[in-house]
Parts: structure tokens; C-alpha cells; sequence
């Protein structure tokens, strides 16, 4: 037993230390230092810098300025618009030239109903030119109703928008704000779940690749089993994965708490992180190790038929697809998780991890369903492990060309020879 802790450790160990981990760590801590101080970077940009956005206005019309002018100040917009008294193609002149941020054309067409014509150095931003339309279409609305005399609150009925509300039946069913809340907190934690997963199951069957290629493999091969060699890989990777995350876990935590007060609404609130249930983060952890130890086991079996590090993307090509499937149906499933489709898939081991944790954070599942989902999951590395075992085993005597997936009859019959 001695030997699986000292091959546990070594892949532990070496992998922290190496540049790639040590990188990759210091960039995720700077995207979760960045995304937790969001407010506090956009306010260090904006400070001192005028937010207005200057607007010249040619107004052919000569009656739109005005009521234009009222809509933006009701909005608090921080749209600055100026009257301009020159030419067409002096006010464009004068948007190259960087004195407006754009031009407003506004005048009236042969069915004297105006119009209006939006010009920029680029219509990229959308911004500006929408929120426009979007005021002169209350003009508009408000113009046609003076000439149909129509009364400001007769005007207010017609656009009253039709009271309509959703109600679930289903008893502890989730309401709408909840569902709303829970779909973003899901959708992040589905992204961490599949990069868990993809990246760490990735690194093991590079590891073992990497020392087949060397020939340490056959150094190990005579004083450990290639069994406990695996299992001591998986796990070594997996304290990796756990070290990796509780840093950032640490981190990101630290921020919150730092610039909880500015967070509130928005971004923060929108991906329901304001508050999030226990057992949404215990679920999550959950399917992750689970997930995280099918994939591995297969990751690892796989990398023990390749020769060489080159071979390995080919190699676990379709272990990869079954995870971007399982990423995409989940990502499908968060508008339509209760869809038979969605339910079947997350029986299926390879689906279970993101599928059954999708369904879990947004309906209110029995709990008999996710512990089954949990138990398949269990069944299935079990049985992965005894067959990887045996693959492993023979696979890591195997040398030369991979085969792809024929190596496996070959790695199976080296493990019954031995």
C-alpha cells in the first residue's frame, strides 16, 4: 500500500509544481478577482472621464428637438444632444473630426410622417442608435394620438401592457423569480462542472501517456501494480482538481464578502448568487467528484494505449464528445428541463453528472431521483474501474502505433496472459 501513497503523492506533487498548473491557476484567480470587482473596474475607467455622449442634431423638421430633449431628461439618459445650425456635411464633418459622438437627422417624408437618420465614424454600437428609435417611437406614438384626439390617459390604456402571470401547480414547485434565479446559478455551475471534468480527466491521460513514452512505465510496472498505479493517478489528480478550486473558492469568496454592497442587483443578483441554497452546492459537488471520477477512470485506461503524447487527443476524442453532448443537452434542457428527453438522458451515466444536477437546481425533484442518478453513476465507475483495470493493466506493456480502439482487445488479452 505503500507504493499506490508514494505514486499518490509524486502525481500530486509534480503536477502542482509544474508551470502549466501554477499559470493556469494564477489566470483563473485573475478572471474571479476581475469578475467579483466588476463594479470597482468600470468605476476606475468612467472616473473623471465625461459619460455624456454628445449628439449633434440636425432637426429639419423644426419641432422634434424639443420633445426629443423632454424623453431624455424623463429617461435620465446620457445622451447630450446640441442643436446643429450648419450643413449636412459640416455636422458629418465635425463626427470624423471626433467633436459629436454622432449625427441626427430628423425630417419628414412625402407622407409628411418623419423620419430620422443616424450617423457614426461606426455602427458597431448599437446602443445609441436604438435607445434614439426607441424615444421617437414614444413621439411618435404621442403626435399621432394628439391628432386623433386622444387624452394622455386614454393613450396610457391602450399601451397598457395585459396582466399575465405563470402559477405552477405542482406542490413545492418553484416559482418564476425562483426558477429565474436558479437557471443562471446552474448555467455557471455547469460551466465549472464540464471544464472540471474535461480539463482534469485530460491531464490524467496525458500523465500517463507522457511516462509510457518516457519508459518510467516500465520501471513502475516492476515494483507496483498497474492497478493501484491508475487508481493512485486518479485520485492524485483529483486533490489536484480540489486544491485548484478551493483556491479560487477562497479567493472569489474573499472578494464577495469585500464588495457585497456593490454587487447587489445586476449581474450579481441576475445569476442568483445572492443567495444560494445549500443543497444546490452540495449537489453540485456531489456530481461533480462523481463525473469527475467516471470520466478519469475511462481517461486513464485510454491513455495507457498510446505510445505516444501526440496520440492521446485522438485517442479520447469521443470521451471528449460525450462531454461537450452532455454540456450542450444540459444547456438545452435549462429552458426545458422537465422534457422526457431530458429525463431519460439523465440516466444515462456519461449525461448523468450535468443532466441530473440541471434537473435537480431547477425543479423540485423527489429525492429518490438525484440519490438514483448518484447510485448509476457509482455502478457505472465500478464497473469502469474492474474494466479499465484490466485494460490498464495490459495497456501500459503495449508499445508502437496506436490502434485507436482495437488496442483494447489487445490490452485485455496481455492482462489474461500475464
Amino acid at each position: 500500500m505503500s507504493n499506490f501513497w508514494i505514486i499518490l503523492g509524486h502525481t500530486y506533487f509534480s503536477k502542482l509544481k509544474t508551470k502549466s498548473f501554477i499559470i493556469t491557476t494564477l489566470l483563473s484567480l485573475v478572471i474571479v478577482a476581475g469578475l467579483t470587482n466588476m463594479s470597482k473596474i468600470m468605476d476606475f475607467f468612467n472616473d473623471g472621464k465625461d459619460a455624456k455622449e454628445k449628439i449633434a442634431v440636425l432637426d429639419e423638421t423644426g419641432e422634434l428637438f424639443h420633445p426629443l430633449m423632454e424623453q431624455l431628461k424623463v429617461n435620465h439618459s446620457v445622451i447630450q444632444i446640441e442643436v446643429f445650425t450648419g450643413t449636412e456635411q459640416e455636422a458629418e464633418d465635425a463626427v470624423k473630426m471626433g467633436e459629436y459622438n454622432g449625427l441626427l437627422k430628423l425630417s419628414y417624408n412625402e407622407e409628411h410622417s418623419f423620419e430620422a437618420i443616424y450617423k457614426a465614424r461606426s455602427i458597431a454600437d448599437t446602443t445609441l442608435s436604438s435607445e434614439f428609435q426607441h424615444y421617437l417611437q414614444q413621439i411618435k406614438t404621442e403626435l399621432t394620438a394628439s391628432k386623433i384626439n386622444l387624452t394622455q390617459e386614454q393613450l396610457s390604456k391602450l399601451y397598457e401592457p395585459v396582466a399575465f402571470s405563470k402559477m405552477a401547480l405542482e406542490e413545492n414547485a418553484k416559482t418564476e423569480e425562483e426558477l429565474n434565479e436558479a437557471r443562471g446559478l446552474v448555467y455557471v455551475l455547469l460551466f465549472i462542472i464540464y471544464f472540471s471534468v474535461l480539463m482534469y480527466a485530460n491531464m490524467i491521460a496525458m500523465e500517463v501517456a507522457t511516462e509510457k513514452s518516457s519508459r518510467v512505465m516500465e520501471i513502475l510496472i516492476s515494483s507496483v501494480a498497474p492497478v493501484k498505479q491508475m487508481f493512485a493517478k486518479i485520485i492524485g489528480i483529483a486533490l489536484l482538481s480540489l486544491t485548484q478550486m478551493g483556491v479560487l473558492f477562497i479567493v472569489g469568496y474573499y472578494f464577495v464578502k469585500s464588495n457585497l454592497e456593490t454587487m447587489e442587483g445586476g449581474f450579481f443578483e441576475f445569476f442568483g448568487f445572492s443567495h444560494i441554497p445549500i443543497s444546490t452546492i452540495i449537489y453540485a459537488l456531489a456530481f461533480l467528484l462523481l463525473g469527475y471520477f467516471l470520466y478519469a477512470t475511462l481517461a486513464a485506461f485510454l491513455g495507457s494505449l498510446v505510445s505516444r503524447i501526440e496520440d492521446v487527443q485522438q485517442m479520447i476524442m469521443p470521451m471528449t464528445m460525450m462531454v461537450v453532448a452532455g454540456f450542450m443537452i444540459a444547456l438545452f434542457g435549462l429552458s426545458q428541463p422537465d422534457t422526457t428527453f431530458i429525463t431519460i438522458a439523465s440516466y444515462i451515466p456519461f449525461f448523468t453528472p450535468m443532466l441530473m444536477f440541471m434537473r435537480v437546481g431547477m425543479l423540485s425533484l423527489p429525492v429518490w431521483e438525484p440519490l438514483l442518478g448518484m447510485a448509476i453513476l457509482i455502478i457505472s465507475i465500478v464497473i469502469l474501474a474492474i474494466f479499465g483495470a484490466k485494460v490498464y493493466k495490459g495497456g501500459v506493456l503495449m508499445y508502437g502505433r496506436s490502434n485507436s480502439f482495437k488496442d483494447i482487445k489487445k490490452a485485455l488479452q496481455l492482462t489474461k496472459n500475464e
